[in-house]
């Protein structure tokens, strides 16, 4: 009776056991298969045209390319598809500038020009490769220069004559006072890494991170290389895609040029967790955060860090991560160590909600609720215009723009008004125009698009009326006053500059929520007022009345709002045609 009854008790416990390993062998399943359903969804929509990587515990759970790497040719996205990374390659020249301190060779706080001793002494000698490092130096950012796209991208440069673009401009703030994303830090990092080394960018790239590491299918990215395996890059034009603008990729350098696939950006996820292409003090360094950059994170170097919702839950965790964007390509790589995992999407059609992607996967690993994505009402409406005509088109467009299954944008729909402008279908342009204004009427952006497809139209009086109303809605809307001046009108009355005292600009100092875990931040430095939402980076805010403001970097207002005893109770935000209404908390 005793052996049998330790029989029966090994029995159970191995049923136990056996049930334990079935319920957790269902539950991954089961999050790969709502990784899958999500993804599916993703590219189904149009929203989503690349390749993914998911890990769990340091183990991949999922890995899959979606849609074309070629269209013309039909190739598919595969894991092993090659991505330009954009900006993601910052965290790799961070890597080697870490190396560099490692080696004795370089002093984060020493000045620039003890080592570019030909780079302006003015700037040069009181901005260090810290300050490079954490977008704090200044420097101002070669890719937001008037035209810069439009007449530079596409020449080549040797590093030192791309510097000379911004070396003598001068600087926007004093080094280490704030923050601002700059990509001519990076480049300048990258000049650092040549000079300190004497070997080219690519060259310590490839010897001190990729061979190392495995890293096979990593490179710096060059046109005239022959890659295998290479994804072209494609932008959303309406409801097609076409091929993406050429960018010569001496351009973008050590803040933009790498390629990658999601395999290999596992090798150096996992490789992150060790010391062996950096001591650990140094590693230490690379993630440590420096100063507040978008929201609620800090920017490290080379990576944002800070804590990350989790789905649509109130739950967050804390997250390493950096996004690109690249002609024709966008990137996200989110790392959470605690539980060392990894996700990376790589997208070549440029402009794919990646960061509501990560978030919904990472609720997928956690358990949570997440929002899967719907239908695009614009691309729907013109697929009916095309094929239909306008009148059903704007048919289509009511019997879908409430639906829960579609999801009304008004940079989608101004897309699509524009597209039919392209193809010389002004009437019709014009139709979906007053759509965009019917369904956002607070959107400068939306009269200034429908006052210049009247002016198309012939109908001058119209055009002034409608701009007009777009730059009283957003006062720096330099394309409305200059298009009002084309029509003759005069527009004296328009530039004119307002001013708030510093005592007023302080009652508005604080923050508040717009929606749970999305707080806008407002705080001043003298007399000019600035606000930071949750995620973003700091913007300047303009006064066009005591108490409405704007922005120049974005058609956005904001409008603060006093109770009945004179405080300041809340804020409205007019953006993209919504009104949103945050408490103030603090």
């Amino acid at each position: 009776m005793k052996s049998n009854s330790n029989f029966l008790i090994y029995k159970n416990g191995l049923l136990i056991l056996f049930l334990v390993l079935i319920s957790n062998m269902s539950f991954a399943q089961t999050k790969v298969e709502q990784i899958e359903e999500l993804l599916s969804t993703y590219k189904e929509y149009g929203k989503f045209n690349g390749s993914v990587l998911v890990s769990e515990q340091g183990k991949v759970i999922y890995k899959k390319g979606f849609g074309m790497a070629n269209m013309e040719w039909d190739i598919p996205n595969q894991p092993n598809t090659k991505h330009r990374l954009g900006s993601i390659t910052k965290q790799f020249t961070a890597m080697l500038i870490l190396q560099l301190v490692a080696e004795g060779k370089l002093d984060l706080q020493t000045p620039i020009s003890t080592y570019l001793p030909e780079y302006p002494k003015t700037s040069g000698d009181i901005i260090t490769s810290h300050h490079l490092l954490t977008h704090t130096s200044g420097i101002p950012n070669y890719t937001a220069f008037p035209k810069f796209m439009e007449e530079e991208s596409r020449n080549p440069y040797t590093p030192e004559e791309f510097v000379n673009m911004f070396a003598d401009k001068a600087l926007n703030f004093t080094p280490g006072e704030k923050f601002s994303y700059s990509n001519s830090g990076y480049f300048l990092l990258g000049v650092l890494v040549e000079k300190l080394s004497g070997k080219s960018y690519e060259q310590m790239l490839q010897e001190k991170i990729f061979t190392p590491l495995n890293m096979k299918d990593t490179g710096y990215d060059n046109h005239g290389y022959i890659l295998k395996n290479r994804a072209t890059g494609y932008k959303k034009q309406g409801g097609d895609y076409v091929n993406s603008s050429y960018l010569d990729m001496s351009i973008p350098y050590a803040a933009g040029s790498i390629y990658s696939t999601v395999e290999d950006l596992y090798k150096w996820d996992q490789a992150l967790y060790t010391t062996s292409i950096l001591p650990k003090e140094y590693m230490t360094l690379y993630f440590k955060p420096y100063i507040p950059a978008f929201g609620n994170s800090h920017y490290a170097y080379g990576w944002g860090v800070g804590y990350s919702k989790i789905g649509t839950s109130t739950d967050s965790i804390y997250a390493i991560g950096h996004g690109g964007g690249i002609n024709g390509f966008n990137t996200n790589i989110s790392r959470t160590t605690s539980n060392n995992s990894l996700i990376v999407l790589l997208n070549n059609t440029g402009g794919a909600p990646l960061n509501d992607m990560t978030k919904a996967i990472r609720a997928i690993m956690h358990g949570k609720a997440y929002d899967m994505p719907k239908k695009s009402v614009a691309e729907a409406v013109l697929a009916v215009i095309e094929d239909k005509g306008i009148a059903a088109g704007i048919s289509h467009y009511y019997s879908i723009k409430d639906s829960d299954s579609y999801s009304l944008g008004e940079r989608e729909m101004n897309a699509i008004g524009y597209q039919l402008m392209g193809s010389d279908k002004i009437e019709e342009a014009n139709k979906v125009f007053q759509l965009i204004i019917e369904e956002f009427p607070a959107s400068a952006n939306a009269y200034d698009s429908f006052g210049e497809s009247l002016m198309k139209l012939g109908k001058n009086e119209l055009a002034i009326k409608n701009y007009r109303k777009s730059v009283a809605l957003n006062p720096n809307n330099q394309n409305g006053i200059d298009f009002l001046k084309k029509l003759g009108d005069d527009v004296s009355d328009l530039v004119k500059e307002v001013k708030v005292s510093n005592v007023v600009l302080e009652t508005y100092i604080g923050k508040y929520e717009l929606q749970p875990g999305f707080i806008l931040t407002v705080t001043r430095e003298g007399n000019q007022l600035k606000t930071q939402a949750t995620g973003q980076p700091v913007f300047d805010i303009f006064p066009k009345s005591k108490n409405e403001f704007y922005l120049k970097v974005v058609d956005a207002q904001l409008v603060f709002n006093k109770n009945d005893a004179g405080d300041i109770e809340s804020v409205t935000l007019f953006q993209v045609g919504r009104e949103i209404i945050g408490k103030r908390i603090d």
